[in-house]
């Protein structure tokens, strides 16, 4: 059977971005430029990506500010976050600095949370650019703390790089390894170092499927020291499964053991 994680997407930006339409591209391969306001959409899907089966919950958040209590909601449970802007439009970047300000305030664990910062738009790019990608990578890379983070631009309109935003979670996420390309014949199970909001410093939450589909609250944590290995087994009954069981040549010995004395397993 095959290994399972589960992630947990939440899309943050402002409205016009064209953050339903990424998502539409991206699951079902359609483009529509009606603008339709978004409240709160979740989708669920689960990808077979070789030893890994990954279930990913994608949120579509709204990109007006009057859902706030929402919104914290939103932040406290993701796994992964897509911050997507306008390449036309300098305030919808403005707006993705915003949303990263309030998940920098909500998570304090923000640098390990894999984050892509998306442009999309590109289309419109070489005639209405408001926002300069070497722009949005110095405030990435420069200006903030640093992060598991990637910046790229799309376009939802021509399908351009769409699920190369998808494909960098998985990488930096550890999901999927950088480079792996289509092949996920490597894929292992890594282990999370994603906890819930409400249990910092503590063990991280298991997910019984990764990605909504399949990124629940975790993926890649540190492993655990000996000692804190020792500890734990001290501080806990063994498992069954962990006491050693005698061959049927070794049982058959002592049936046919002629002594007396009893043997007491300690």
């Amino acid at each position: 059977m095959s290994d399972f994680e589960r992630i947990r997407l939440v899309i943050l930006g402002g409205a016009g971005v064209g953050k339903s339409c990424i998502v539409k591209r991206f699951l079902f391969k359609t483009y529509s430029d009606k603008y339709r306001a978004t409240v709160e959409d979740l989708y669920n899907r689960e990808y077979d990506l070789g030893a890994v089966t990954l279930k990913v919950d994608i949120l579509d958040t709204s990109g007006d500010m009057q859902f706030p209590a929402m919104r914290r909601l939103c932040i406290a449970t993701a796994n992964a976050f897509l911050l997507v802007y306008a390449t036309t439009s300098a305030p919808s970047f403005g707006c993705v600095k915003q949303c990263f300000d309030e998940i920098r305030e909500q998570r304090a664990d923000f640098q390990e949370i894999p984050i892509v910062i998306a442009g999309n738009k590109l289309d419109l790019a070489s005639t209405h650019r408001e926002v300069k990608i070497e722009d949005v990578s110095e405030w990435v890379f420069c200006e903030l703390p640093k992060l598991r983070a990637k910046v790229l631009e799309c376009s939802a309109k021509d399908d351009t790089n769409i699920t190369d935003l998808f494909k960098s979670l998985l990488s930096i996420s550890k999901i999927m390894p950088i480079g792996g390309g289509e092949s996920t014949s490597g894929l292992k199970r890594r282990s999370s170092a994603y906890v819930s909001a409400t249990s910092k410093g503590k063990h991280r939450v298991g997910s019984p499927s990764l990605g909504a589909d399949k990124s629940g609250q975790s993926f890649l944590g540190a492993p655990s020291t000996d000692s804190s290995s020792s500890s734990d087994a001290k501080s806990k009954p063994r498992s069954r499964s962990l006491i050693r069981r005698s061959s049927r040549k070794t049982k058959q010995q002592i049936q046919n053991a002629s002594g007396t004395e009893d043997c007491n397993v300690q």
